[in-house]
């Protein structure tokens, strides 16, 4: 099991923070979906009673979505796991400024495969040493990794970097934020950070140390990508309500239970 806390600085509060994560996750979303694989979204309704982050929260949103995903997984996983055993399953109690996601696969790994990401937002800079509340073991385990989404060179592929979503040239017309450049983690106002504890179990002889590690080379991919993304998307959803994002998500379920069942196979690739 390895145990890792990537943390993801943002030019933004906490509050807008909420409305541009959930916004750029459907639009995200429509983008990894097509030609039979992609996101199926089977609940999304709120939940009341499941405590969250040592009883300080349980009430919030639950999601429950399926990714078919048999061309974005690891080839050695494509080679030994069965035609249509790579379905995965993520449930997540979205009880925000925390969220807690868990991914499984039931159909074929059962309780020998998940991964957990927990997430809290904070008004800070990323230095909050413990915003999980991790005992002594858990943070004996725990490494961290910070993420700076104007580092073009870091996490990413080359083909992850598009100029529409690249912060040390983007200015946002409606804030006037932009472009992140030298030391703006330090600089920036409003501010925020995303702590993205990462928890990895892959229990299958011969191959835990290479899948777990091949997840946790991902995530550091996928956080920033995606954060780019957020922050660049600024003037599409900076403004918007709750209200205004339920519709979008009811809308974007449909579009891609259509998208999802035509076209091409889409998005990021193993």
């Amino acid at each position: 099991m390895i145990i890792k806390e990537y943390r993801v600085v943002l030019p933004m509060s906490v509050e807008e923070y909420q409305v541009g994560q959930l916004w750029s996750v459907a639009e995200a979303s429509k983008a990894e979906t097509g030609g039979g694989e992609g996101v199926e979204v089977r609940k999304n309704e709120p939940f009341d009673g499941k405590p969250l982050l040592n009883g300080q929260y349980s009430q919030g949103q639950y999601t429950h979505k399926i990714y078919h995903l048999q061309s974005k997984v690891p080839s050695i996983l494509r080679k030994i796991a069965p035609k249509g055993s790579l379905a995965i399953h993520e449930e997540a109690w979205n009880a925000y400024p925390y969220c807690r996601t868990v991914v499984t696969n039931p159909d074929y790994m059962k309780e020998n495969f998940f991964v957990k990401i927990e997430t809290i937002h904070l008004p800070d800079r990323g230095t909050t040493e413990n915003a999980h509340g991790l005992g002594a073991e858990e943070l004996a385990k725990r490494e961290v990794i910070n993420i700076n989404i104007a580092n073009d060179n870091e996490f990413l592929n080359s083909s992850d970097i598009q100029p529409s979503t690249t912060p040390g040239t983007f200015i946002s017309s409606k804030t006037g934020r932009g472009p992140l450049k030298g030391n703006w983690r330090e600089t920036a106002q409003p501010v925020m950070c995303a702590y993205k504890l990462v928890t990895v179990y892959f229990k299958w002889f011969g191959f835990q140390k290479i899948v777990e590690g091949y997840a946790h080379a991902q995530y550091p991919r996928l956080f920033s990508k995606f954060h780019r993304e957020v922050f660049c998307w600024i003037d599409q959803w900076h403004g918007l309500t709750m209200t205004d994002i339920r519709a979008i998500e009811d809308k974007a379920q449909r579009e891609l239970e259509e998208q999802r069942k035509s076209g091409q196979v889409r998005g990021m690739t193993g």
